[in-house]
């Protein structure tokens, strides 16, 4: 899968988000890279931020939270969990959904433990 294909999908996975959600997002930025940082090459997205549980009145001019979606490892781990059965498609659109949803999460100052029993692992 291409770069922009994937970028398409992290947009399409957006754009699920309902819109009573997106309009609280606050000052976050979401890219897609192809790797992640070299300690943990199986990292899906990361946050990095603020979350909006955690701002108080001295958040202000600050740099956008950053969302980030990897490509590599989302893409090796679906074709590893198909082993070739020819779904991979549906199944990198599945993850980057979970992945995305996962990421937002986070903005909204939810936790891992809180995201594992939701099933957005």
């Amino acid at each position: 899968m291409t770069r922009e294909e994937f970028e398409e999908l992290v947009a399409e996975a957006l754009d699920r988000i309902p819109p009573e959600l997106t309009r609280l997002m606050d000052n976050v930025a979401v890219f897609v890279e192809d790797e992640p940082p070299a300690h943990d090459p199986e990292l899906l997205g990361l946050y990095e931020g603020t979350p909006l549980t955690e701002r108080g009145e001295w958040y202000a001019g600050v740099l956008p939270d950053r969302i980030t979606i990897y490509r590599g490892p989302t893409l090796r781990m679906v074709e590893r969990e198909l082993g070739g059965e020819g779904e991979g498609r549906e199944g990198v659109v599945e993850e980057v959904e979970i992945t995305v949803v996962h990421e937002i999460a986070h903005h909204f100052g939810i936790d891992d433990d809180r995201l594992h029993a939701l099933g957005y692992g």
